[in-house]
């Protein structure tokens, strides 16, 4: 059985928990594969990684719902006492419960002979952390819940995942931790966190964004031999990003010079806030842009000049800025770090978006986006890419942050629509959309939770989308291969430097070099 690390080197597809369910039966049956013995297989992936994972643990608490996650539960059960480990289980609900291959599941396990196993059945949460403490397993597997879970944990497991959580006992997660929701990755409650999950068939979409990152622990795969024919029966607009977008990355030939690459021009650092547009000009800088103006706030020019004169500054004011040759020259535009939301932030951002040229819109851009009511009839349509983080996410829709973190999937492929933009929802696991495929960036860590990561992360896209091969022609620029190869090495260069030195006290300057040795293929 094969069970891997997941790591995606390449594009793979993920799948909503509806697509799985409908779809693994009847893939299974074009490989000849009834569903016990897939069950049968799943237990066997879990117990194989346990094995290996722990080598030298043989204490095993199995607690178990009553569907099929139940039913993987007691094929790991039965595996471990056939292997001599000491074992006990705890059914979180009537015997009576248990239906078709996880009733023949729990036959199996108790139709062993001479084998010293507890069953204790806990119904109410009040037993369960007695229970844990008293057998003080080395290793839990989670098989309360499967990836049909939805709403909140029940009150009267509270008790019991709380137990789970805080003993100290490795916990495995079968298919999906207990409470988290398959499709969004949300956590209404309570849910278990795991040190490890094994996920099977497919890759749930809602194990990889948002707070599934707090729950899943090592993510594991096992396909069950069924992984590539799910894959070329059933259809997804979900895509896991891997490192083949780096085929996106720039080359430049012997005889490039700065005009061939162009002017970048980033808009922002209002009074107070000089750091985000000069973090977001340094990282366009450092991915290749040749040129780059900053338009500024009078008071932010000596900042955000100091110690990097290749920097051009240029007028503050809406006024001199329309009649400025670099701001008529500008290829792209970086609209918002830093900019404010007064009357000096308004009429910068009306001059610029009245350009037809592509634009990277951030923060505080994204937040005077919100309030305005912009025509999207014009030619620049599509050449727009907007990073909203949760709340500016919220404020682009009109809704709360919590309805943004309940669907990421749906809210970055509404924005992309509403405003006709590639979008990035940032956070973890941050999310591409074109308002019709998303794609689900898999690097980064949270060291990156430090100011400035999204202004860095603005002028990574922007200097990227300037050296596309179509450079020239600012009507075939592609946005979303650019956008997709930035996300991933913004994140990749925050990956690199907590192997290297940890995540905390990361700083979004510390990106800038690790960077500019990516964009020159340099790891």
């Amino acid at each position: 059985m094969n069970v891997k690390l997941f790591e995606a080197s390449l594009p793979q597809a993920a799948f909503s928990a509806k697509q799985v369910l409908e779809n693994e039966a009847k893939v299974a049956s074009l490989q000849n594969i009834d569903m016990y013995s897939l069950m049968k297989s799943a237990g066997s992936a879990i117990f194989q990684h346990m094995q290996k994972e722990y080598p030298s643990y043989k204490k095993l608490l199995v607690v178990c719902g009553k569907g099929n996650n139940a039913g993987d539960g007691f094929v790991v059960a039965r595996l471990a006492l056939q292997a001599n480990w000491q074992v006990q289980l705890i059914q979180t609900e009537a015997l009576e419960a248990l239906k078709g291959d996880a009733k023949q599941a729990y036959a199996d396990l108790i139709a062993l002979e001479n084998i010293p196993y507890n069953i204790g059945i806990i119904n109410r949460g009040s037993e369960s952390s007695a229970e844990i403490n008293a057998f003080n397993p080395d290793i839990i597997v989670d098989a309360i819940f499967g990836i049909g879970f939805k709403g909140s944990m029940p009150a009267e497991l509270h008790e019991l995942v709380l137990a789970m959580n805080k003993h100290a006992a490795a916990i495995v997660s079968v298919d999906i931790p207990s409470g988290l929701c398959a499709n969004t990755g949300v956590i209404t409650s309570f849910a278990v966190i795991a040190d490890t999950t094994v996920t099977f068939i497919a890759i749930k979409q809602g194990l990889l964004t948002g707070q599934a990152a707090n729950y899943i622990g090592k993510l594991y795969f096992a396909d069950l031999i069924l992984g590539n024919s799910f894959n070329q029966q059933v259809t997804s607009k979900v895509i896991i990003e891997g490192s083949k977008v780096l085929q996106y990355l720039p080359v430049r030939a012997a005889a490039s010079h700065k005009g061939n690459i162009g002017l970048l021009m980033a808009v922002g650092g209002n009074q107070g806030f000089a750091g985000a547009i000069r973090l977001a000009a340094e990282g366009a800088l450092r991915c290749g842009a040749a040129l780059v103006s900053v338009c500024c706030h009078q008071q932010s020019t000596l900042l955000v000049a100091n110690g990097r004169p290749e920097l051009m500054i240029a007028p503050s004011h809406t006024e001199l800025l329309s009649h400025a040759p670099a701001f008529a020259k500008a290829k792209l535009y970086i609209l918002g770090p830093g900019l404010g939301k007064d009357s000096w932030a308004e009429s910068l951002f009306d001059l610029v978006l009245k350009q037809n040229k592509p634009c990277v819109i951030d923060a505080d851009g994204l937040q005077l986006l919100a309030r305005k009511k912009i025509s999207f009839s014009s030619a620049h349509e599509r050449q727009w890419v907007c990073t909203p983080h949760p709340g500016e996410a919220a404020a682009l829709l009109a809704c709360s942050v919590a309805e943004i973190e309940q669907d990421r999937f749906a809210a970055v492929k509404q924005i992309a629509k509403q405003f006709h933009c590639i979008c990035v929802l940032k956070g973890s696991g941050s999310l591409i959309s074109d308002g019709e495929t998303v794609w689900i960036n898999n690097t980064g860590n949270s060291g990156m939770a430090s100011g400035g990561m999204g202004d860095v992360l603005s002028g990574v896209i922007g200097a990227l989308l300037m050296q596309t091969k179509h450079q020239n022609n600012i009507e075939s620029v592609d946005l979303i291969n650019a956008t997709r190869l930035a996300v991933y090495i913004h994140g990749k260069a925050a990956d690199i430097i907590a192997q290297n030195h940890g995540k905390i006290g990361m700083l979004a300057g510390d990106l800038l070099p690790i960077l500019w040795q990516l964009v020159n293929h340099k790891t």
